[in-house]
C-alpha cells in the first residue's frame, strides 16, 4: 500500500481507502510528497482539508523542532473537521491541534516537533480518529490527549520515537480518558506505547499491535500515571502491562516481529 502512494499523485492519494491504510507494517517505505508548501501561520481547518499529499513545514514563528512547550500548530482543528492525505515536514512546531472532535486520515509526521497532534476537545462525547499514517523522529510524545472523550487510532506505525500515546499526566483541567489502538506497528527505540492516569478513570485498549525490533521487550507497553491538576511531574505506577482495568489487553494483543 505505502509504495504505490508515490505513484497514484495527488488524485490517487485521495482516493486512498480506510481498508488499505489498516495493512501499516514498519517494513514498508513511506510515502513521497507531491511538493512543498511552507507554512508561516497556522491553518484552520473546517469541514475537509485535502492536503494532496504535499509536504507542509513551519517557517517564521512556526519554524520550531524542539520540545519547548506552548508551540503554535501548522494545523488547527475545528470541531469536527478533517484533515487527510498530508505529509508534515521539519520545522513541524506542535503539528496538528484538535479543537474538538476531527478525523486524522493518511497523516505522516517525518520528524515530529513538540507533539505530533493534540486532542483538545472539552466534551466526554468528542471523539478523535486517527486513521492510517505514521510519525517518527520524535523526542517525546506523538499523540497527546489533553482533552475529553475517546480517542481512536487504527492503522497507524510509529519509529524512533517516545512514546505513541500520552493521557496529559498534569494538565490544569483533568478528564477521563479512552484510548483504543489497533492494528499499530511499532519499531524500536521507544519507551512506551501508551500512558494513561489511572486515578481519573482512564482506559487504553491495545489489539494488533507489533512491535518491531525490539527482541528484548523493552518497550513498555500500557503505562499508568498517577496525574495531577498542579502542573507537577506525575507519578509512574507499577508494573506496566495490562490489568484489565486500566489497560485492557492481553499479552496475546501484542505480538513482537
Amino acid at each position: 500500500m505505502i509504495a504505490g502512494l508515490s505513484a497514484f499523485g495527488i488524485a490517487g492519494a485521495a482516493m486512498v481507502t480506510t481498508s488499505m491504510l489498516s495493512t501499516a507494517s514498519a517494513a514498508s517505505p513511506w510515502p513521497s510528497d507531491t511538493g512543498d508548501k511552507p507554512v508561516s501561520k497556522t491553518i484552520p481547518v473546517s469541514g475537509v482539508h485535502d492536503g494532496g499529499m504535499k509536504k507542509f513545514y513551519g517557517t517564521g514563528a512556526l519554524a520550531s523542532d524542539d520540545q519547548k512547550e506552548g508551540q503554535p500548530p501548522l494545523f488547527e482543528l475545528a470541531d469536527g473537521a478533517t484533515l487527510k492525505n498530508v505529509v508534515i515536514g521539519t520545522p513541524a512546531a506542535d503539528g496538528v491541534h484538535c479543537k474538538g472532535s476531527c478525523t486524522l486520515q493518511n497523516v505522516w509526521w517525518l520528524d515530529v516537533g513538540e507533539d505530533a497532534a493534540s486532542f483538545k476537545g472539552k466534551s466526554a462525547s468528542a471523539v478523535y480518529k486517527v486513521i492510517g499514517g505514521g510519525a517518527k523522529n520524535a523526542d517525546d510524545k506523538v499523540l497527546q490527549f489533553n482533552g475529553a472523550g475517546t480517542l481512536n487510532v487504527s492503522g497507524f506505525q510509529v519509529r524512533d520515537a517516545g512514546k505513541l500515546v500520552r493521557s496529559c499526566g498534569n494538565c490544569k483541567t483533568q478528564y477521563k480518558r479512552t484510548i483504543v489502538l489497533n492494528d499499530i506497528d511499532v519499531t524500536a527505540p521507544m519507551n512506551s506505547i501508551v500512558g494513561v492516569n489511572e486515578n481519573y478513570g482512564d482506559t487504553a485498549t491495545l489489539s494488533k499491535v507489533r512491535v518491531h525490533g525490539d527482541g528484548k521487550k523493552k518497550i513498555k507497553t500500557c503505562v499508568r500515571f498517577e496525574g495531577n491538576n498542579t502542573g507537577k511531574e506525575p507519578k509512574e505506577l507499577t508494573p506496566p502491562g495490562p490489568d484489565g482495568k486500566t489497560c485492557k489487553f492481553e499479552a496475546s494483543d501484542i505480538s513482537y516481529q
